[in-house]
């Protein structure tokens, strides 16, 4: 009806059914979505609640639909609708009543859902994290559970500040055995990790001396270690095969357990004789500390690894979002761009016969100045014809929906047919130079790579002010292929090169940029294997250089 053609201009899918339920008028974006003619029942039951509580007995209120066309004054709602191929949409159905109508509104919010769903993930991946940071940082602030007897020694207490006090391992491990060579008054204080059966030294302290990769000790001090029992003994030789000391001197070996597992051995040389079973309680403290201090630093390492790999995580989930947004925005722009070729195609064909037609009239009649002059309108309409087809081939071609596959491309022709979409930006204003080398086919996703070609070319426009020049060079080197894309604009200061691929960062105006398309470059020619890399001088011109695998 004429009344309601102003829908027609309308986003939604607009509905408008009489007190009868009798449909009266759908818009064209109802008709793109839901189909040209329909039944009301069967279409209101394509729709339905997550959740319905009915107070009524009749089972067809269940509908959203029948909901609100039955309501008693103006309606909202969201609803799921299920196509015939049983995909589902989300929609927010909105209802007014006017007069004798009743006004249905289809707001497509499906992408609004699954935005919301990514938000969710990278909000609970960001819990994650930080309760990670928080189990880390108690990690950190956790001291060695000292026995009640240790905690009245000073020593022990000195030894435990040391171990509280970092978390790197090798810091921990020089502090500790550099206090230990000094309480004890030895000449050498290592610590040696057991692993593999053997013995490793990782730490000293004293007197310089260069240890073996592995060291081994007699049957009887090994059965000491793995009884958790100290050994203390004179000896002539520090360890199987080692150099033998001018005189027998003291070693005490500690061992080292978490638990039941024996991580390594502290080892003290004294040339002091001394009785040190006093001391033994304190070893043991230090011993357990020691473990203690060990196992945390491990810890410490694995959740740092663990976090860093998280925040990777998140940082990758954010990125797919944009992806996301921009793949729904792409697929939008190809709908919208293959109906307009759809509808252009049909009057331009009657254009061109009618135009073909005219020609053939035209050379029937005496030649004359009238049929000179209507010759060459003839020929500039056919002209004119030919461009519109050529545009809407190439609209045709650039959106290509359907290649979500690698395939082969001429990696110079899609730079054309970029360009050519593009010519309203470069006509009367910008010169195009092509330096294209002989490129062999790429396998590769041409329409992402239009989209690259599309964003670097309009940054590359917007930033020449009046004339300038665009360099264009393509070249095969090796197994890779190379694209260069120099503008004369008005180049990049030093300190936003390295932001410009950030999500977000844009150096245009409010309203003309919104910081994702070099974002969303950089991930579609990571996906192709590849890296972009750009080079920028404030007012001579940026060099964007994009190299793939071929």
């Amino acid at each position: 009806m004429q009344k309601f053609s102003i829908f027609n201009q309308y986003r939604d899918a607009i509905l408008v059914l009489n007190d009868r339920f009798e449909i009266l008028f759908t818009n064209n974006v109802f008709k793109r979505t839901f189909g040209k003619t329909i039944d009301i029942k069967r279409f209101a039951h394509s729709f339905n609640f997550d959740i319905c509580l009915l107070d009524t007995e009749n089972i067809e209120m269940i509908s959203p639909i029948f909901q609100a066309v039955n309501a008693t004054e103006n309606f909202t709602t969201n609803a799921a609708f299920r196509s015939e191929n049983s995909e589902i949409f989300y929609y927010e159905l909105s209802t007014i009543k006017k007069q004798n109508y009743t006004i249905l509104f289809f707001n497509n919010i499906s992408a609004q859902i699954q935005l919301a769903e990514s938000q969710e993930k990278v909000k609970n991946l960001e819990k994650a994290c930080q309760n990670l940071e928080e189990e880390n940082e108690s990690l950190s602030k956790i001291k060695s559970d000292a026995q009640a007897q240790a905690i009245k020694i000073a020593l022990i207490n000195k030894v435990s500040n040391i171990f509280s006090e970092s978390l790197d391992l090798p810091k921990i491990l020089n502090s500790a055995l550099n206090e230990l060579l000094t309480i004890f008054g030895a000449f050498r204080v290592y610590y040696a990790e057991f692993e593999g059966g053997k013995f490793h030294p990782k730490a000293m302290q004293g007197n310089s001396f260069t240890y073996p990769d592995t060291i081994e000790y007699d049957e009887k001090t090994l059965d000491t270690i793995k009884n958790k029992q100290i050994s203390i003994t004179n000896k002539l030789e520090e360890y199987i095969c080692a150099k033998l000391f001018e005189k027998p001197v003291l070693r005490i070996i500690v061992p080292v357990f978490h638990l039941n597992t024996l991580k390594g051995v502290l080892t003290l040389l004294s040339h002091k004789k001394r009785e040190i079973e006093e001391e033994r309680e304190i070893l043991e403290a230090i011993s357990s500390q020691f473990a203690n201090a060990i196992v945390r630093s491990e810890l410490y390492e694995k959740n740092t690894k663990t976090v860093k790999e998280l925040k990777a995580a998140l940082q990758e989930l954010k990125e797919t979002q944009i992806q996301l947004i921009n793949s729904e925005k792409m697929a939008s722009l190809g709908q919208l761009v293959a109906g307009v070729a759809h509808e252009i195609n049909t009057p331009v064909a009657s254009i061109k016969s009618n135009n073909a037609i005219i020609r053939k009239i035209i050379k029937k009649l005496d030649k004359n100045e009238l049929s000179d002059t209507l010759e060459e309108i003839n020929n500039l309409d056919a002209e004119a014809i030919n461009r519109i087809n050529n545009i809407v081939v190439s609209l045709k071609k650039f959106v290509r929906l359907d290649e979500a596959e690698l395939q082969e491309a001429d990696i110079n022709s899609e730079i054309d047919l970029t360009l050519d979409l593009i010519r309203h930006e470069t006509k009367n204003r910008i010169q195009i130079i092509r330096n294209y080398g002989n490129l062999p086919p790429v396998k590769c996703y041409p329409n992402m790579l239009n989209q690259v070609f599309t964003n670097i070319l309009i940054n590359a426009c917007q930033a020449i002010e009046g004339t300038g020049t665009i360099d264009i060079t393509t070249f095969a080197q090796d197994d890779s292929i190379t694209i260069k894309i120099k503008d004369s604009g008005a180049g990049i200061p030093k300190d936003q090169i390295d932001k410009i691929f950030t999500a977000g960062f844009t150096t245009k105006g409010v309203g003309v940029g919104t910081g994702l398309g070099l974002a969303i470059c950089a991930k579609i020619i990571e996906k192709h294997e590849g890296k972009i890399i750009v080079n920028s001088e404030v007012g001579k011109g940026t060099c964007f250089t994009i190299t793939i695998k071929r």
